[in-house]
């Protein structure tokens, strides 16, 4: 899988829930850009005894996903209007021009900001997630550096407004 996302080889993911009685509760649309490698999980290799002994295969984890690229196609059983999702898939569309580990890095820090949970918020809010940030990307060395250049790309796709010196709004 991760080498799927690091050659942009990987589908749209659709997460369907269903009722009890077989009736569509929800779909969830994931674009296949916002899975990067922090939103994988390894699984423990099949045993020996296994078919496939020794195949390891992984996890999608839906909730290091940002709210952004998590587009409710149908919710409690009513479908979305389409104009409205076409919107919100041209609105993070640009994220796919992006080269896959600086987008790794983007969503990451698009994340972090989402989980703060403001309109409006300072450089200091998002250096609260350094260690965390710092952990997803061991070969970082300079992440408050990183943390400021993620803010310049989310500004300049349109996720950001820049306010004044350190501080952004959604």
């Amino acid at each position: 899988m991760i080498a799927a996302i690091r050659s942009e080889n990987i589908p749209n993911l659709l997460v369907l829930q269903y009722s009890p009685a077989w009736y569509v509760q929800n779909i969830l649309l994931v674009p296949y850009f916002f899975i990067t490698e922090s939103a994988i999980e390894k699984r423990t290799p099949l045993g020996e005894h296994a078919r496939r002994s020794g195949w390891v295969g992984c996890n999608i984890l839906l909730r290091e996903i940002p709210p952004d690229g998590k587009l409710r196609m149908v919710s409690n059983g009513i479908a979305s209007a389409k104009e409205e999702i076409r919107n919100q898939f041209q609105r993070i569309r640009p994220l796919a021009d992006m080269k896959v580990g600086l987008r790794g890095w983007t969503l990451d820090v698009l994340k972090a900001i989402r989980k703060l949970n403001k309109a409006e918020f300072g450089l200091s809010d998002v250096y609260q997630f350094e260690a965390e940030l710092a952990a997803m990307h061991p070969g970082n060395r300079n992440v408050r550096p990183k943390i400021r250049q993620q803010l310049q790309v989310l500004r300049d796709l349109g996720f950001l407004h820049f306010t004044h010196r350190g501080h952004y709004s959604t």
